[in-house]
């Protein structure tokens, strides 16, 4: 799924410095500078999160976030100048969820969308290497966006070389950390599991270190 963003910011800098830095975070962002069309925009298409400036051309911040609240509850994140109580008191009694002021820093920005976009139910608790990328609540994975099938013991197996990425993880840890220290079987199913779990990615990504154990690398090639 796709996670969209309307960024409302009369300032053509700040609107598309934002704009270039969540897209390059990976999210579909749309930007106007003008509150009335946002507020158009929002009643026809489906916005995950809103970042809104207050002092907007015609309709300002305040004004729309209100007409907003009366029949969305799209999270909205106000960045502004204003960075007074009042104004600050005012937004959060027209039920803003988060409030920046500005100058800020944009790699803080991106961590508060995420924070809103994880408390919405948006974005899930995500562990990434490369192009992977690991939900442990759910046990999914996807691999530049796709997603991929894994059994849970696959799973646990890619967890721990991405936990642990490009160092070499022992057979013996494999066998204690999955299989348990009470395993009766031998290395043979490490072997086996990986080449099952290799099968299934779409780069080679998990290299042999003969006589010691496995490394998980981007773009590895042949083993």
């Amino acid at each position: 799924m796709e996670i969209q963003l309307l960024v409302v910011e009369d300032d053509v800098h700040i609107r598309e410095m934002v704009g270039k830095f969540l897209r390059r975070e990976g999210y579909a962002v749309d930007t106007c500078s003008d509150g009335a069309l946002a507020l158009e925009r929002l009643c026809n298409k489906k916005y995950h999160l809103v970042l809104l400036d207050i002092l907007l051309p015609g309709m300002n911040g305040q004004e729309l976030l209100k007409e907003l609240r009366k029949t969305q509850d799209t999270p909205v994140l106000i960045m502004s100048a204003l960075g007074d109580e009042d104004n600050q008191l005012a937004a959060f009694a027209n039920e803003v969820d988060d409030y920046v002021v500005k100058p800020f820093s944009l790699p803080i920005l991106v961590k508060r969308v995420e924070t809103l976009l994880r408390r919405s139910g948006i974005l899930k608790k995500e562990i990434r290497f490369g192009k992977l990328a690991l939900y442990p609540e759910s046990y999914g994975v996807t691999y530049a966006g796709e997603a991929i099938a894994l059994t849970p013991k696959e799973f646990e197996i890619l967890m721990l070389f991405v936990m642990n990425k490009e160092r070499i993880v022992p057979r013996e840890t494999l066998l204690t950390r999955i299989w348990g220290y009470d395993f009766d079987g031998n290395e043979g199913i490490v072997h086996a599991s990986i080449k099952k779990l290799r099968d299934k990615l779409p780069e080679h990504l998990i290299k042999t270190v003969k006589g010691v154990g496995y490394r998980l690398e981007e773009s590895a090639g042949e083993a």
